[in-house]
């Protein structure tokens, strides 16, 4: 899906300790979701294998220029690296406040979505998606996942195989490995709660 890209000055300041541990193991599960190797990522960053390794690992930090190379690659908004602070350390990796998300960017085709999981080393991840008044993905989509939703709000349509389900709030839908394309036949916002596995992001 696509996203704004952030705009990120080279002054920001990058993760530090365990927040550093936790962009590691997003980089590292974002590339074996697109099915990439090392090498083929290093050399779309025009970084070496080691280095790359490095990083992956927590042992090297990557720069904002760095960051936003990695983003183009993964098709991702430069903003899911920056999200990781957390006021109180007992909770990094284990509790996402509802003013700490990180934002996943928007898109033309009206579709807002923010992690609901603290990071992307799980064997799953789970997202706030926004769907506005008549957005839809006009064409199917299909990955190697496992996915469910949980309709919060508005109405929302999934196709799934060829096959149209129309949802309202409060119900529910699951597929694997599927096509599938969406949209928003009503006038108010839909919310659906998404959970894909693995992570995409």
């Amino acid at each position: 899906m696509p996203v704004q890209k952030a705009r990120l000055s080279s002054s920001e300041s990058l993760p530090e300790g365990s927040a550093n541990a936790l962009l590691a193991s997003d980089l590292r599960a974002l590339r074996k979701a697109r099915g990439l190797t090392l090498s083929e990522v290093a050399l779309s960053l025009g970084r070496s294998v080691g280095w790359l390794s490095q990083v992956e690992r927590g042992l090297s930090t990557p720069s904002i220029t760095d960051l936003r190379a990695f983003a183009e690659t993964f098709g991702v908004s430069l903003s899911l690296f920056f999200g990781h602070d957390v006021h109180d350390e007992d909770e990094r990796g284990v509790v996402v406040r509802a003013g700490h998300r990180r934002s996943l960017g928007t898109s033309d085709s009206g579709l807002v979505e923010e992690l609901l999981s603290p990071d992307l080393g799980g064997s799953f991840e789970m997202l706030r998606s926004e769907f506005a008044p008549g957005a839809e993905l006009k064409l199917p989509a299909s990955r190697p996942t496992e996915e469910a939703g949980y309709v919060a709000a508005g109405q929302f349509d999934i196709e799934i195989d060829g096959v149209w389900h129309h949802l309202a709030e409060g119900d529910s839908f699951r597929f694997g490995g599927k096509p599938f394309r969406w949209k928003n036949p009503g006038e108010e916002p839909a919310v659906v709660i998404w959970v894909i596995s693995p992570p995409v992001y």
